[in-house]
């Protein structure tokens, strides 16, 4: 496990546009890669590197844990807190795609070739996809996955669809150069749909950025291009994981062949300064928590998020 040099961390919580909690922390960062996982912790400990001048600590990202873990405790001279908590979900590639497909249900299997079928048929009877791995083949990827990005709810409401800085595409050219990134996008004709960028590291595939037109929401298009993905890299037969990094949902569960119980842990200085900032972001959580049940409760949160998603 690699730590990073220090640098400013933003914790916040956010809803929509509306700014619930929000502060900057100096830390060391790190993240367990998959390949690394090997028994879960039951009492996390902070990384064994000394800290950096002006450092309050460190973030460990994607920590296998044992068990649910408190939000707020003490290991050693650090306060830890527990950011987040979720079952990590990735697909072994160790094996072949029709053994892959054995861990769907007969019914599951159906649904998703129907899917598939019915998206052939809806854009003329062919399906019309293409995998972006060179340097000049990314250069043309870009432009059409930003086409997809900019009607997003991820770049609407979270600015969280594919970059366009320049900083970003000499990253995407580098990693072409070093055939480590993989992309794909699907078209409906000449439209493009949706797309999928994963960037490669020690033969794990890195769900980095994804989206797909509000249009086509009923066509199932994300799931589509998935599946055909997904055959793909199993077909390539030279990657060992592919990586759903942080967050649950149920397109990750679909999917995935493993998950684990990981965590996203703050290793502080125990300072009271650094205390009063994890009880701070941890009750916007309790917060956010509570606005979203209530608003479940009342039976319309999916209709919020609906309108969060293509009003913005």
């Amino acid at each position: 496990m690699t730590v990073s040099a220090c640098r400013e961390y933003a914790l916040k919580y956010q809803l929509s546009d509306w700014t619930v909690f929000s502060a900057t922390l100096p830390l060391q960062m790190s993240s367990v890669k998959v390949a690394e996982r090997l028994t879960p912790a039951r009492q996390p400990a902070p990384p064994a590197e000394p800290l950096a001048a002006g450092s309050q600590g460190f973030l460990v990202r994607a920590l296998p844990v044992a068990e649910a873990l408190s939000p707020i405790g003490v290991a050693g001279d650090y306060l830890r807190y527990v950011q987040l908590q979720y079952r990590h979900c990735i697909i072994d590639f160790r094996s072949t795609f029709e053994e892959y497909q054995k861990k769907f249900s007969s019914k599951t299997r159906s649904t998703i070739n129907r899917k598939v079928r019915k998206y052939a048929e809806h854009s003329g009877g062919t399906l019309s996809w293409k995998t972006y791995r060179t340097v000049e083949e990314l250069r043309a990827f870009l432009p059409l996955a930003r086409e997809v990005a900019k009607k997003t709810y991820q770049e609407k409401l979270l600015d969280a669809g594919i970059p366009e800085s320049e900083w970003f595409v000499r990253e995407m050219e580098s990693l072409a150069a070093q055939d480590h990134v993989r992309a794909y996008i699907l078209f409906d004709r000449e439209r493009p749909v949706s797309y999928l960028y994963c960037p490669v590291e020690d033969g794990t595939l890195i769900y980095a950025y994804l989206g797909y037109d509000p249009d086509y929401m009923k066509l199932s298009v994300g799931t589509v291009l998935q599946w055909l993905a997904v055959e793909q890299m199993f077909g390539e037969g030279c990657f060992r994981y592919f990586d759903f990094t942080e967050g649950e949902s149920d397109h990750k569960r679909l999917f995935a062949t493993h998950e684990m119980l990981c965590a996203n842990v703050l290793f502080m200085r125990n300072t009271l300064k650094n205390r009063v900032l994890a009880h701070s972001h941890w009750q916007a959580g309790r917060f956010s928590g509570w606005l979203g049940d209530t608003l479940d409760k009342f039976g319309i949160k999916a209709k919020v998020k609906k309108f969060l998603r293509f009003n913005h």
